[in-house]
């Protein structure tokens, strides 16, 4: 198992082979596909950012209009409004191919707020602080911070300080999960996670 694996069989590109997954009590294949993926927001190491303006970028995928305060709005909780606001032309800033224009930090805290306006009641978080510098992972973290709150939230992350605060780790070896827990637990009872928090967090490894 490849914790990607996971997430496409939670967002129906896969059906599962064995077993079966469920939204609440009902099984999440007798859910209508498009309103089953309208309550999932996602946001992945490199975050699709299109060619055109901060305004389409926010609003791509999503159905009805949406005013500029509420843009707005969700550019702030997602730490972004300065940096737009700052921009020449604002919301209707072309931000280029790829989002060439902005940084990397920009472009992820624009895919949070975009999942900010879609306010899914699933959030799946896809390594999404790896490809940041110290200073944007930090702002980026904030960000998700305030994402999660509220909502059921799926996390693939090496940097451990995406997770700490889980209700539950589950940790892939190899493609197999070789410990579950919380953070305390697992350091605690599973060494290579022990070692993995000594590494990223300089701290004392306790005894096992």
């Amino acid at each position: 198992l490849r914790a990607e694996y996971a997430f496409s069989l939670l967002e129906r590109f896969y059906a599962p082979t064995s077993g079966s997954i469920k939204f609440g009590d009902t099984d999440i294949e007798e859910i209508n596909l498009t309103n089953y993926r309208s309550q999932i927001g996602y946001v992945s190491q490199d975050s699709a950012i299109m060619a055109g303006t901060i305004r389409d970028n926010l609003t791509y995928g999503l159905d009805g209009t949406y005013t500029d305060e509420q843009l707005w709005n969700v550019l702030d909780l997602a730490f972004a409004r300065k940096f737009v606001e700052e921009m020449p032309d604002k919301l209707n800033t072309e931000v280029g191919e790829r989002g060439v224009k902005i940084s990397g930090g920009q472009r992820q805290r624009i895919a949070i707020a975009r999942a900010f306006l879609r306010n899914p009641k699933i959030l799946m978080l896809d390594e999404a602080t790896a490809s940041l510098d110290s200073e944007s992972e930090m702002k980026v973290q904030e960000a998700l911070t305030n994402l999660m709150k509220g909502r059921t939230t799926l996390v693939i992350a090496h940097r451990l300080a995406t997770i700490v605060d889980s209700d539950k780790i589950y940790f892939i070896e190899k493609g197999r999960v070789t410990g579950s827990g919380t953070h305390d637990e697992l350091v605690r009872t599973h060494e290579t996670y022990a070692k993995y928090v000594a590494e990223q967090f300089k701290v004392d490894t306790p005894a096992m």
